[in-house]
C-alpha cells in the first residue's frame, strides 16, 4: 500500500483581502497567478532554491521541482528538451506496466522432440523464446535442473531456438552460449546460487555444473514456422519474475535491455505516444523517443515533462497499490546506480530516482522524488547538457541536498528486497500441456 503524503501545508499569496476587491477580479488575479505557477515562470516564495539552481547548476542547465499539489517550487530552463539518456527508461516502464501490468512474467518454453529412454531424450530441444529480458546463467541452470528431475540427462540432438532470445541481457549468438551453459559451462557462482535454491526447496543437492546437460548432433531439422516437428512436446516452461521486480532490478542497474524489452510495450513509437498522453498538451513537444533505453541520439526530454510522467508512473503503481520505490532505485539503498550517491548521514534512502548518462551526448540527468514534510512527495528532475559527467552528478547531488535540507524531507519507508532474481522465477514441468 503507498505511504499516505503528509498534507500540505497551506501556503497563501500575498494578495490583498477579498474585501478590498471585487470577486470578478479577485478569480481572475487567482487565475493568472495559477497559470503562470503551472507555467514554471514564477515559483512562489522559493527565490532561494531559485537562486542555488543558478549557482550550483549554472542558469543554462534544465532543473524542475513540484510539489505534490502540483506547486511549482523551482524551475529553471525547464521547458527545453536536452538528451535525458537513462531516464528514457521511466516512459519505458510506466507503457510496460499500463500494457502488461506488474504481475505479468515472460514463458520460456523449452520442448524436446522424441522420447526419452534411459536419459537421453532422442532428439533436439526446442526453446521458444518470450522476450524475457532477465534470463541469465542462473535461469538457464534451473531449467537444466528441471530436466533432469524429469530424466533427461542427455540431448541427442542439439538445442534450437525459435521466437525472441535475449540471455544474458544479450540476443546476439544467444543460442550457443545458452546450450554451452545448459552443458554445464557456466560461472562457479551461478551454480552455487541455483544450488542453493535447490537445497532449500528439497534438501537434495542438484548434479555437478558439467552433468546438468550433454547435447550430441542434431539429427532433426527445426521447422523454418512455428509448427513443431512430429514428436515434439514441452518439458518445461520458466516463467520470469515479475515484471514489477524485473524492471526494478533493471533500473537500479540502468541496463539497456531496456531497448529490446520495449517491444513488449509496443515499440519506441508506442511509449512515446503513451508518455505524450500523460503530459499537458504544451509540453507534449518536449518528449522524443527514437528507444526506450536511452541510447538514440533523437531522444529528448524537458524537466518539466519528465516530473509529469514520473508522477504518471505513480499513478500508474498506486493503481495496483504500488510505489516509485517498487520499480526504481532508492538511492543509499539498492545497488546500481544511485547506492553510493545521496547515501550520506540523514540523507541516505530519501530520495527515489533514475538516473541517465551518456557522455558521448553531452548527457547527465538525475529525476526523482523525495517525502517533504511540508510539501507531501516532492518531485524533481535535473537534466544537464554540456556537462563533463562527474561534475554534472556532483552539481545534481548538491542541489538535491538543497532541497533535502529546505524541504526537511524524510526518509521513504522501504525495505529492499534481498532474495536472488532467479528466486523470484518459476521453472515448471510441464504436464498435460500445462506447466
Amino acid at each position: 500500500m503507498s505511504a499516505v503524503d503528509p498534507p500540505p501545508t497551506m501556503r497563501i499569496s500575498s494578495l490583498p483581502t477579498p474585501l478590498a476587491i471585487p470577486a470578478p477580479a479577485l478569480s481572475a488575479v487567482a487565475a493568472a497567478l495559477a497559470l503562470l505557477a503551472s507555467s514554471g515562470a514564477i515559483a512562489r516564495g522559493h527565490d532561494e532554491l531559485g537562486a542555488a539552481a543558478r549557482t550550483i547548476l549554472g542558469a543554462n542547465q534544465g532543473v524542475y521541482v513540484e510539489a505534490a499539489d502540483g506547486e511549482v517550487l523551482l524551475a529553471q530552463a525547464e521547458r527545453l528538451p536536452v538528451h535525458p539518456a537513462s531516464v528514457s527508461k521511466v516512459p519505458t516502464t510506466l507503457a510496460l506496466l499500463r500494457r502488461l501490468g506488474p504481475d505479468y512474467r515472460f514463458t520460456t518454453t523449452f520442448s524436446g522432440v522424441g522420447a526419452v529412454h534411459a536419459g537421453v531424450l532422442d532428439g533436439d530441444l526446442i526453446v521458444d523464446g518470450g522476450g524475457d529480458p532477465f534470463f541469465v546463467d542462473e535461469n538457464a541452470l534451473l531449467v537444466a535442473a528441471r530436466l533432469n528431475e524429469l530424466g533427461v540427462q542427455r540431448v541427442a540432438g542439439t538445442l534450437r531456438v525459435r521466437g525472441t532470445l535475449i540471455f544474458d541481457w544479450q540476443a546476439a549468438a544467444a543460442e550457443a552460449r545458452l546450450r554451452a551453459v545448459m552443458s554445464g559451462q557456466a560461472p562457479v557462482s551461478a551454480w552455487q546460487t541455483v544450488s542453493a535454491l535447490l537445497n532449500a526447496a528439497t534438501g537434495a543437492a542438484p548434479a555437478a555444473p558439467a552433468a546438468a546437460l550433454q547435447f550430441g548432433a542434431s539429427p532433426l531439422a527445426l521447422a523454418a514456422d512455428s509448427t513443431n516437428p512430429p514428436g515434439a512436446r514441452a518439458l518445461v516452461a520458466h516463467r520470469s519474475q515479475p515484471l514489477l521486480s524485473l524492471v526494478k532490478a533493471l533500473n537500479d542497474y540502468s541496463n539497456n535491455v531496456f531497448k529490446p524489452l520495449a517491444d513488449a510495450a509496443g515499440g519506441a513509437a508506442t511509449v512515446q505516444a503513451l508518455a505524450r498522453s500523460a503530459v499537458p498538451a504544451s509540453m507534449r513537444s518536449e518528449i522524443t523517443l527514437g528507444d526506450g533505453a536511452g541510447t538514440d541520439p533523437r531522444n529528448r526530454l524537458s524537466p518539466r515533462a519528465a516530473v509529469k510522467i514520473l508522477r504518471a508512473l505513480e499513478l500508474e503503481l498506486r493503481l495496483t497499490d504500488h510505489r516509485l520505490v517498487d520499480v526504481l532505485p532508492v538511492a543509499g539503498f539498492d545497488p546500481g546506480t544511485l547506492q553510493e550517491r545521496l547515501n550520506g548521514a540523514g540523507e541516505s534512502g530519501c530520495v527515489v530516482g533514475k538516473t541517465g548518462t551518456f557522455g558521448e551526448y553531452g548527457a547527465s540527468a538525475l529525476i526523482g522524488a523525495l517525502r517533504s514534510r511540508d510539501y507531501g512527495t516532492v518531485y524533481f528532475a535535473i537534466l544537464n547538457h554540456g556537462v563533463p559527467v562527474p561534475e554534472a552528478r556532483r552539481r545534481q547531488d548538491r542541489l538535491v541536498r538543497v532541497l533535502l535540507e529546505r524541504l526537511h524531507a524524510m526518509p521513504w519507508m522501504y525495505q529492499r528486497d534481498t532474495r536472488t532474481a532467479v528466486a523470484l522465477a518459476e521453472a515448471m514441468p510441464v504436464v498435460n500441456g500445462t506447466p
